[in-house]
């Protein structure tokens, strides 16, 4: 039996499972993968979940049993210049807190919800609310870091029962930044490696088996340095027939779109949008550029290692915990262009080193990166608070 089946079988014979309220982002971003992947993991685990947030988060796409939906909506007053969205989640945490008897808020990404939730918990006095942040990036190492976002950061941080950051990094620039002394455990984002598998190449196709495919998937925000992706792709491209699939959408997108037609690449560059289902994608790349100049963790990289497709990326942040340069991809300064290029073509002219490298990658997303241990380990943190 798995680490994290044993703990809750645990919760089931002396006390009861436990209560989970969990609140993050509903959109496309690595923290609401995570918060929404974890929450369906537990309510397998026999835990009950309660999602607090704007909308069903988007990785949840059916039902499952033991997970419940609370939507926070601002009210719309003509006294408002903006809608109070933090006061009105605060608000539908308590509310679902005394309604279910939640044991547990879990919130993942510091503002606003670590903030929100510090007010809940005050209001919920002398109720014994434990309250776990999981920190996850921006939230540190942009917003949070905002001088005027800075001490409520701080506070919301400082006041969380329990605080995990998704990486070593993380933890480091997060205990740098706020001078927080309270331990930081680091709990490595997840995936499910049966559902980010490699496949046979049937009728779904992105380019003729004579092409290469690069593919890149993010939120298209600067520090996701697409002008990188695209300049790295077009010296490819001038040595091989290859596509560029990116995935996703953002503020940078139409600069993409804009580059390519410059450097005479735009009928070899698919821009498909976001796309839900990122497992039957991935598995039709050769591989997957992730050039940042910031990441944290690296969510998507782990992802497609999953699928055995090798990842060259930067050795910002969190990535070099994720990607073993020359092991299961390549790692390069975020603006090294040649560094990439040459790592692509490597990889692209050696189809046996190409097969090595990806299965050596999904080896490691099963053994360092698996949802039970993780899941398991989350699941230790709320005990403590018991």
């Amino acid at each position: 039996m798995s680490p994290a089946k044993k703990t809750a079988t645990r919760s089931k014979r002396g006390k009861r499972p436990l209560r989970i309220g969990i609140s993050c982002y509903a959109h496309f971003g690595g923290s609401g993968v995570v918060a929404s992947e974890l929450g369906r993991e537990l309510a397998r685990r026999g835990f009950e979940v309660h999602f607090i947030a704007s909308r069903l988060p988007f990785r949840l796409r059916g039902f499952e049993s033991n997970i419940y939906l609370h939507e926070s909506q601002p009210a719309y007053y003509p006294v408002f210049e903006e809608a109070p969205v933090s006061l009105a989640l605060a608000a539908k945490m308590v509310e679902v807190t005394e309604n279910y008897k939640l044991d547990v808020l879990h919130v993942h990404y510091a503002m606003p919800f670590a903030t929100s939730a510090v007010l809940a918990k005050q209001i919920l006095l002398p109720s014994q609310l434990g309250l776990v942040t999981t920190l996850h990036g921006t939230d540190i190492t942009a917003v949070g870091a905002e001088p005027s976002f800075f001490s409520v950061t701080q506070f919301s941080i400082r006041s969380s029962d329990r605080v995990t950051a998704v990486s070593r990094f993380l933890q480091e620039r997060a205990e740098a930044t706020f001078a927080i002394r309270k331990p930081i455990e680091v709990i490595y984002n997840f995936i499910d490696t049966e559902v980010f598998s490699p496949r046979k190449r049937g009728r779904l196709r992105l380019a003729d088996p004579s092409t290469r495919v690069l593919m890149h998937a993010s939120n298209f925000r600067p520090v996701k340095n697409i002008p990188v992706v695209i300049q790295t792709f077009a010296e490819v491209r001038r040595r091989m027939r290859a596509k560029l699939v990116m995935v996703g959408d953002g503020p940078e997108k139409a600069g993409a779109e804009h580059l390519a037609r410059e450097l005479g690449v735009h009928r070899d560059v698919l821009f498909l949008g976001n796309q839900d289902l990122m497992e039957e994608l991935l598995p039709l790349a050769d591989v997957f550029l992730l050039p940042s100049s910031s990441e944290s963790f690296g969510l998507v990289a782990l992802e497609a290692l999953s699928a055995e497709v090798p990842v060259v990326s930067s050795n910002a942040g969190g990535l070099p915990e994720v990607v073993e340069h020359g092991v299961t991809g390549f790692l390069h300064d975020p603006q090294h262009v040649a560094g990439h290029v040459s790592s692509v073509l490597t990889l692209l002219g050696d189809e046996r080193l190409r097969r090595s490298m990806g299965r050596r990658g999904r080896k490691v997303a099963r053994e360092r990166f698996s949802a039970d241990e993780m899941v398991a380990r989350y699941v230790q943190v709320y005990e403590s608070l018991r």
